[in-house]
């Protein structure tokens, strides 16, 4: 049975689509989905990619197929489905519209072209390919930038808001080092077997997206857990400020072999993603909501958080006595630090999706789900579906993790086959369901003018 989310998040839905619908940021549904179908066709890329580099992954982790893969993982999956995120909430956060909906919509294309451009360009060697997307990539941040500092420069106060705003920050430092990566391609600078591609990826995974995710879950969680924590919370801004100054340590002290800069970038960005949990732990207690899909997303999400750690740490140990072995570890971590954003984005996808094709198909007087009650945000996708969705991408996570970590090119390939799986029955599930609910009204409509 598909799961029934409580009339409150109905009313949370239509309370914050009215405010967009009175002028507060009104961002039209085409925009944010674009982004979400790209991310899923992104999807699809990294599983095929990863299946693709399996082998050379045993070898070395940081061959180019291999990082070809993960950056179709990173650009044209994870920080794809962020950005659509962003350019939709950000304005209803704020309640300030975007400087430009046409802005969006170039940026869209922009990023679009970046992300597969570069990491085919890598896998190929083709270096005007990787350049081309790096020049398109840099085009897609300074529009991003530019739009959503509008809505986000209207000083609103909050956890969220800071750290959205943090976040673009760390969005534009990422950016700086792919930037440089790109130039110093025939240099050889950008040494990706060294320090430097990890100091790339911190950034990238903890004061980008991560700092991202963490930021909007605590708006998400209330609306979709049914949580009501009461009095100031010091967890959410603990989160959002630790995490970008421990970066702001971590990263340099990565670049520079500084053990101990790194060491204390380390423990404060622990501390911040620590916070986070306990957060999410707090939102679990109050929950109003039992124990569903939406929970289970949740949960698995945050429980690679851990997982990266062990894996980080028993990789910076090993690394000195046996360093394949160590290498190994440490892209086992980047993969479980994947693995807990990109869970918690095919979770979210599901009520999000939902949550903006809703009042467009109400709009088109399509006010029944297919027992004739009143259409809910479980009318819109296929629950056996979600929970498929759920079992490959907990999957494919977990084999990939597993892969690295053992060096077993199947495993991979497997982890590689199953986020595949995941784009297709997602994609397919939300966008073929709320599809039958429309042509099941249209047909409604012919009858009665045509009895």
């Amino acid at each position: 049975m598909p799961e029934t989310p409580h009339p409150k998040v109905l009313l949370v839905g239509q309370s914050l689509q009215g405010r967009a619908v009175k002028g507060a940021g009104s961002v039209p549904p085409s925009v944010p989905l674009s982004f979400m179908a790209a991310a899923s066709a992104g999807l699809v890329g990294c599983g095929v990619a990863f299946v693709w580099s399996s082998r050379a992954a045993v070898v070395d982790p940081t061959a180019d197929p291999v990082v070809a893969a993960v950056h179709l993982g990173v650009l044209a999956t994870l920080s794809m489905g962020v950005l659509g995120a962003m350019h939709h909430f950000i304005p209803l956060l704020t309640h300030r519209p975007l400087r430009s909906v046409a802005l969006a919509r170039v940026t869209f294309w922009c990023w679009l072209g970046a992300a597969w451009l570069l990491p085919l360009g890598v896998a190929t060697g083709d270096e005007a390919v990787v350049e081309a997307g790096g020049g398109l990539a840099a085009a897609a941040i300074t529009l991003a930038v530019l739009n959503l500092s509008a809505p986000l420069g209207g000083g609103g106060r909050g956890a969220s808001l800071t750290g959205v705003r943090l976040a673009l920050a760390g969005f534009v430092a990422t950016a700086g080092y792919g930037l440089v990566y790109v130039a110093d391609r025939r240099g050889g600078w950008f040494d990706l077997s060294g320090q430097v591609v990890l100091a790339h990826a911190v950034v990238g995974l903890f004061a980008w997206l991560g700092l991202a995710y963490v930021s909007v879950a605590e708006k998400l969680w209330p609306m979709f857990l049914l949580t009501q924590v009461s009095g100031r919370r010091i967890a959410p801004w603990v989160a959002v400020l630790a995490m970008p100054a421990g970066v702001a340590l971590l990263s340099p002290g990565l670049l520079t072999g500084l053990a101990v800069l790194a060491w204390v970038g380390a423990a404060m960005l622990a501390a911040g993603l620590g916070a986070h949990l306990a957060s999410l732990a707090t939102h679990l207690r109050h929950r109003r909501r039992s124990g569903g899909l939406d929970l289970l997303f949740v949960v698995t999400s945050a429980l690679f958080l851990p997982v990266a750690a062990g894996f980080a740490l028993a990789g910076v140990v090993i690394t000195p006595h046996r360093h394949h072995l160590g290498a190994a570890l440490i892209a086992a971590a980047v993969a479980a630090s994947g693995g807990w954003l990109l869970v918690a984005l095919v979770g979210f996808a599901h009520k999000v999706a939902a949550f903006i094709v809703w009042p467009a198909l109400r709009s088109r007087g399509v006010r029944h789900g297919p027992r004739g009650e009143t259409l809910q945000f479980s009318d819109l996708f296929d629950g056996r579906l979600a929970v498929c969705a759920y079992a490959c991408v907990t999957g494919g996570v977990v084999g990939l993790c597993a892969g690295f970590a053992a060096s077993v090119a199947a495993l991979i390939g497997v982890g590689g086959g199953l986020l595949v799986a995941t784009a297709m029955v997602t994609a397919a599930n939300l966008t073929l369901v709320p599809l039958r609910r429309l042509r099941a009204r249209r047909r409604a409509g012919y009858l009665v003018a045509n009895p």
